[in-house]
């Protein structure tokens, strides 16, 4: 399981727990290309059972949405769960306009997402 990512950069705060066998990583701050390699790393650490927990998220850019896409196809691939939780139009407004929210498995709330993926 990765380590709790603390201020650097400044922008980005990511932190993991545990619900089961699924990662839950709470994102904090700016996804864009200053803190995509960071988010990148941090991903790739926590395996591909993940429950992604936006509600933190100020602002989300087309290729931060491109390393959602790719992890959650790497857990469909291996039949493994993913699910966001807490998307916000507003800030994460490029899923709505490449129509990826509707594709994607969006939830309220972490407890919703468990039980979706149970």
């Amino acid at each position: 399981m990765p380590v709790d990512q603390g201020p650097e950069p400044a922008s980005l705060r990511l932190t993991s727990s545990f619900a089961g066998e699924v990662t839950v990583i709470t994102v904090e701050g700016l996804l864009d290309a200053t803190t995509r390699k960071q988010f990148a790393d941090y991903l790739s650490l926590a395996g591909l059972s993940v429950i992604l927990d936006l509600s933190g998220v100020t602002f989300m850019d087309s290729g931060a949405l491109g390393l959602i896409i790719r992890h959650w196809q790497d857990s469909q691939a291996a039949d493994e769960p993913f699910a966001l939780i807490g998307v916000d139009s507003a800030r994460s407004k490029v899923m709505w306009i490449t129509g990826l929210a509707k594709v994607l498995p969006l939830y309220e709330a972490l407890d919703e997402a468990l039980v979706s993926l149970t």
